[in-house]
């Protein structure tokens, strides 16, 4: 296999190294990461400064932009061809619920998503809360899973445009109860924004808040992770609520047609009335 691997937190970080190591094993890895971390970059693309490409180790570049910025040009340059597979993360940290709008590590494989390859976002569930160092994450738990999935799964089998979401419990293997399929949940911050001060006087922001919970709801990504298994989830570009749009169908074709009989009635009056 030809496997592109990027993630979010930079091309040093201890997650990159651990998963790399796995990947090596199913056939030729290129590593195309950001320079310096990017967590909720987004899906941001670099298009009003130039982008810095080094090449490091063998194998290994490091992009001074985003981390779709680091598949885009993983593909077009650094590769010059289309991968087999693009694998993103291992994350530190979370991305469930709605935090995959914002996150750099699942903006990675939506990138590869939209060029319609099989795509795979990996991440470690923490509790920021408490100070981890990066050796005592089990970032081990979350490379084995994804070798685990690449067995069971074929990659041809996944929906173009379909990218699978995993997060895993930051656990040993043996601690994990099992692998579940999920839906996106949602989770609650606090949305605080705190103002400082600068040396000059003027003002300035840290936004973000402090992580509050989840939508407490069986069979969502949140739910399943807070339980210490494994999720799973099929994340697709398509973001039309569908079930929305029928109804929105049917009340424009409902007012289309009060309109129609309203001009016909209106019509059929001023006839009799010219009569």
């Amino acid at each position: 296999m030809d496997i592109l691997l990027s993630n979010d937190d930079g091309v040093y970080s201890w997650g990159l190294r651990v998963i790399y190591r796995q990947l090596k094993k199913l056939g030729r890895v290129w590593v195309v990461a950001p320079l310096e971390e990017k967590s909720t970059a987004g899906h941001s693309l670099t298009i009003h400064k130039p982008i810095r490409l080094l090449k490091m180790e063998s194998g290994f570049y490091g992009v001074s932009g985003s981390p779709a910025d680091c598949v885009y040009i993983g593909i077009r340059e650094v590769m010059k061809k289309m991968p087999d597979l693009v694998v993103s993360g291992i994350n530190r940290g979370a991305n469930l619920g709605q935090d995959v709008y914002y996150s750099g590590t699942v903006s990675a494989a939506r990138e590869a998503c939209i060029l319609g390859l099989p795509a795979i976002a990996v991440s470690v569930d923490l509790d920021h809360r408490k100070q981890k160092e990066d050796k005592d994450i089990h970032f081990e738990t979350a490379a084995r899973t994804l070798m685990r999935l690449l067995k069971e799964v074929r990659l041809a089998d996944i929906p173009k445009h379909t990218l699978l979401n995993v997060n895993v419990p930051d656990v040993a293997m043996e601690k994990v109860k099992s692998l579940k399929i999920t839906r996106q949940g949602f989770r609650y911050y606090s949305g605080t924004v705190l103002k400082r001060v600068d040396h000059r006087g003027k003002p300035y922001f840290w936004i973000g808040g402090q992580y509050k919970g989840f939508h407490n709801t069986a069979g969502t990504d949140c739910h399943t992770v807070a339980q210490r298994h494994i999720s799973v989830t099929p994340v697709k570009l398509d973001c039309t609520d569908h079930e929305y749009l029928k109804k929105l169908e049917r009340v424009f074709e409902a007012n289309a047609s009060e309109g129609k009989n309203g001009r016909n009635a209106r019509a059929k009056r001023a006839s009799r009335t010219h009569r």
